[in-house]
């Protein structure tokens, strides 16, 4: 099921999207809820980042390729980070280059994990009645903030724009640990990898997480970018006005956004 949230005559709404057409959901998508009978076209409404979410947990160097691109060691744990919810952005909302840091803004093709009911100390063979889905997830970070000015990531991580969700939440992806993951940039592939190469689980991060945090429904959990960023490459690539960048999940879909100046 692809669990849509959109706006329509500046009313927000969560909806299943088949073939096509939304049919609008009633109650609560974290506890109790029916889907109606109502067709609207999806021409019709705009689609927004699929969850509204009360946190935005990220992972670090989860995939082993990057870690190599990246020249680190393998973590033990995984490396948690947060990202502010104020960074977050639907399918087709620009990113904005941030006025104070434009020019070493990257891309992070991710798979999302959306929390559906609330999670503390759970077991990993327990995570499955925990997850409502998965979206697809751009993790943009401004490389200078995050490697050399701040000496830690929360800023290069948080600008406004920096966290593009979607399109969807797919509650029946067959196998999240075993999926194609790819990203483009203004239709060029830069990264092209596969879930299978990731380093911890997604039921190991969702387990590990829950023993650090209460995970409330809607939460999100960024699961890691594969090799191909724009800083390990040579020349380093990074975002420009103008450009779109694409996130694609087999499984789940394609989440685009396209590149802007501020205030543009």
């Amino acid at each position: 099921m692809r669990v849509v949230r959109y706006q329509k005559n500046s009313k927000v709404c969560y909806g299943v999207l088949k073939e096509g057409e939304i049919s609008p959901i009633e109650g609560d998508i974290f506890d109790k809820f029916v889907v109606s009978s109502l067709k609207i076209r999806r021409e019709e409404v705009k689609l927004l980042a699929p969850v509204a979410p009360p946190n935005i947990i990220a992972i670090g160097l989860n995939y082993k390729k990057h870690a190599d691109e990246s020249g680190q060691a393998y973590p033990e744990k995984p490396l948690i980070f947060i990202k502010l919810t104020s960074s977050v952005i639907g399918p087709e909302d620009n990113i904005v280059l941030p006025e104070i840091a434009p020019d070493e803004v990257d891309y992070e093709a991710e798979l999302v994990i959306v929390i559906g009911k609330k999670a503390k100390n759970i077991k990993i063979d327990e995570v499955d009645k925990y997850i409502l889905g998965y979206t697809c997830g751009n993790d943009v970070s401004a490389r200078d903030c995050q490697q050399r000015l701040d000496q830690q990531w929360a800023r290069g991580k948080s600008f406004d724009t920096f966290c593009p969700l979607g399109p969807w939440i797919e509650t029946e992806l067959p196998d999240p640990d075993n999926c194609r993951i790819v990203s483009r940039l203004n239709g060029k592939v830069m990264q092209d990898s596969n879930t299978s190469d990731m380093i911890f689980s997604t039921r190991e991060l969702v387990s590990y997480c829950s023993k650090n945090f209460t995970l409330y429904p809607g939460t999100v959990i960024m699961t890691g970018t594969p090799e191909g960023v724009g800083f390990a490459r040579k020349p380093p690539i990074f975002l420009r006005p103008g450009d779109t960048i694409e996130v694609e999940i087999e499984g789940i879909g394609k989440l685009s956004n396209k590149v802007v100046r501020p205030n543009q």
